[in-house]
């Protein structure tokens, strides 16, 4: 591989701006596969949001959009989330006045950051303090895939300088207990029941052990590595070939027990998909947060919808985008419009990971804001839904984590995305690939943790998170 390794980092702090309501979209179809970069993608931060006239105001809510193909007629009918059984909270006797807690506000934050940091992947924590650790742990659906097996092979070191958690978004076609999403749900979605998995959001969050600002650091899903055991290919269908073979293996050894195959397949596929990150970043992965269709659904709807902010308008037919230029809220299928969209973007999938660390940026602070932390109703529907489609690994203590992750939650946390080499790469099969040099990526992910490793093609560019300027506070404008 040749070329100019160029490394892509965002960070957010922004003014205020008037937000203008979204027409919905149709809900995208996920198969949406394959990388769609341009020939030489340039990774500069987004120029500053202009200041709005009265014309600009009045454009916005007329504009038409005229980018690619209108959306497809929705469905006559839109699936609804079934009931769940719910986490009764007791309401709290005698609060006490703002004033008494004042002091202790950055202790009770940290505590509420317990479950998450998952949107598209991942939105982050919930909690409160009368929603106790075992009401939020007990009932999550938990993984072994840190745990060492014989004959795997060995992980990085694990004073890597930092705590690193990899939050990964499937697109799987069932909950975390492994029962199939209803087809009226598929239907609405504009997903069909297909076969196989894919990971399309994988993001390495590393939170420095010298108490350094917190990273998370988006990996391309096209991106061409070395899958342990399988050579190479994209590092989105890790997961899905590994389970795949599971599950094959299982079937051959005369298993029959469906949902026995179906948590065994998973496991294998996570595991493999966290040995082909720690081999790529060559750092150890001490946390694993995973979230389906089903959970980005339902955490959306949740918390009301979260803002999100275009530079321009858009469409694109086949992701069921449609929005226009400026501030919206987006919730249920149009988040995952919004987070999905590559097509009629300059960088294809390279501003789509723009888009998933916007809409996490802003998820958090929706998440973690006093508005939704004191509601015991829409705490509860975020139980509810991590419940359902959340799958964190046994090791994670909630309180634990909580204290680590608390800078993320007074909003000290940086995006990254890591070098590439070009994102219209074609693998020896012809597929659309990014290409990556393993050992800038490996050079880029340990400075972030402030430690320093030699070699590797030189200094990826955007080592160091640049500021991104949006006009609104924590909620970036993108493409």
């Amino acid at each position: 591989m040749s070329g100019e390794v160029t490394g892509v980092s965002e960070n957010q702090d922004k003014p205020d701006r008037t937000a203008d309501s979204a027409d919905s979209p149709a809900v995208p179809d996920a198969s949406d596969r394959g990388s769609d970069g341009t020939a030489e993608p340039t990774h500069a931060a987004a120029e500053p949001a202009a200041e709005k006239t009265s014309e600009d105001t009045a454009a916005e809510e007329t504009e038409p959009v005229t980018e690619g193909a209108a959306a497809e007629e929705e469905p006559s009918s839109e699936w609804k989330p079934s009931p769940y059984p719910r986490v009764e909270l007791p309401q709290p006797s005698n609060p006490a006045p703002e004033s008494r807690h004042r002091a202790g506000r950055t202790t009770r934050i940290t505590r509420r950051v317990a479950i998450g940091l998952v949107s598209l992947v991942a939105l982050g924590g919930t909690g409160y303090a009368y929603v106790t650790k075992d009401k939020l742990q007990d009932n999550v659906a938990t993984t072994d895939v840190l745990t060492p097996r014989a004959g795997e092979p060995p992980a990085p070191p694990a004073d890597d300088g930092g705590t690193d958690i990899l939050l990964v978004g499937s697109d799987a076609r069932t909950d975390q207990q492994g029962n199939p999403l209803p087809l009226s749900m598929l239907k609405s979605l504009r997903t069909e029941d297909k076969g196989g998995i894919n990971t399309d959001t994988i993001i390495l969050v590393r939170i420095p052990k010298n108490g350094g600002k917190a990273s998370a650091v988006s990996i391309p899903r096209d991106s061409w590595v070395d899958i342990p055991g399988r050579g190479k290919g994209k590092i989105n269908s890790a997961y899905g070939v590994a389970k795949a073979q599971a599950e094959q293996e299982e079937r051959a050894q005369g298993e029959h027990d469906q949902a026995k195959i179906a948590r065994d397949s998973d496991s294998a596929g996570r595991r493999v998909l966290v040995q082909t990150v720690q081999d790529l970043t060559q750092v150890r992965i001490d946390h694993y947060a995973e979230v389906n269709l089903l959970g980005f659904y339902l955490l959306t709807e949740a918390v009301g919808g979260v803002p999100v902010c275009l530079n321009h308008a858009t469409s694109d037919k086949d992701s069921g985008a449609n929005f226009r230029r400026g501030v919206q809220t987006v919730t249920g299928g149009e988040a995952l419009s919004f987070v999905r969209q590559r097509k009629n973007l300059p960088n294809g999938d390279l501003d789509r990971i723009k888009r998933q660390q916007a809409f996490l940026s802003s998820a958090l602070r929706k998440v973690l804001s006093a508005g939704t932390l004191t509601n015991p109703g829409t705490l509860n529907s975020l139980i509810d839904a991590v419940h359902r489609s959340f799958v964190l690994d046994d090791s994670l203590d909630v309180l634990e984590f909580a204290q680590q992750v608390k800078g993320i939650a007074s909003g000290s946390l940086t995006f990254a995305t890591i070098p590439v080499i070009t994102t219209n790469g074609r693998s020896e099969d012809g597929q659309s690939i990014v290409e990556v040099d393993p050992a800038a990526v490996q050079k880029f992910v340990a400075g972030l943790a402030g430690r320093t490793v030699t070699g590797g093609g030189g200094a990826a560019a955007g080592a160091a998170p640049q500021g991104l300027d949006s006009g609104i506070p924590g909620v970036p404008c993108v493409d």
